[in-house]
């Protein structure tokens, strides 16, 4: 069995998800959520509590590896750097709890699950929404988690290769 932690980082939202593989390769999707913090909070106790947040979705769950969004260049460079923030903390409590981690692009992300580069947001909503049957409006940054979750479960092996 193969537990792989999802992260979509972000200052203001971080998505997680934790997707199972049982012993007859079927996957499962064990929890989701959302790491909010304030913007009315100082961007130190903001990056600790997300920090925080995932050191404790670590201990929760164990899980084997963990996948996290790579750093895209987009117009927005204050939001860009401000999430950059967030992925330092979250790759340091990965560090710190031993977790290997895989980056993926988000092109690639989209692409392995939609089989679209270039997808929306609400593309990757309905997918994931199809794939683990989920009835209520998936808040996107979680969808984007289970979708790298998702996508670490499909290319770990190819990259371990050095194939991809």
């Amino acid at each position: 069995m193969t537990k792989v932690l999802g992260i979509d980082p972000g200052l203001e939202d971080t998505g997680w998800a934790l997707i199972e593989v049982d012993g007859k390769n079927k996957i499962i999707l064990k929890e989701f959520g959302l790491i909010k913090t304030s913007s009315k909070l100082a961007l130190s106790k903001r990056l600790k509590e997300i920090y925080e947040s995932v050191g404790s979705k670590i201990k929760e769950f164990s899980p084997d590896r963990a996948a996290i969004e790579e750093i895209y260049f987009i117009d927005k460079i204050k939001t860009q750097s401000l999430t950059t923030h967030s992925r330092g903390v979250i790759l340091l409590a990965l560090e710190n709890f031993n977790i290997p981690y895989s980056e993926y692009n988000p092109r690639v992300v989209k692409k392995t699950v939609t089989g679209n580069g270039n997808a929306q947001k609400q593309q990757i909503q309905s997918v994931i929404a199809m794939m683990f049957s989920i009835k209520e409006k998936i808040y996107p940054d979680v969808a984007d988690a289970i979708a790298i979750a998702l996508t670490d479960l499909r290319l770990f092996e190819l990259r371990k290769k050095n194939i991809l």
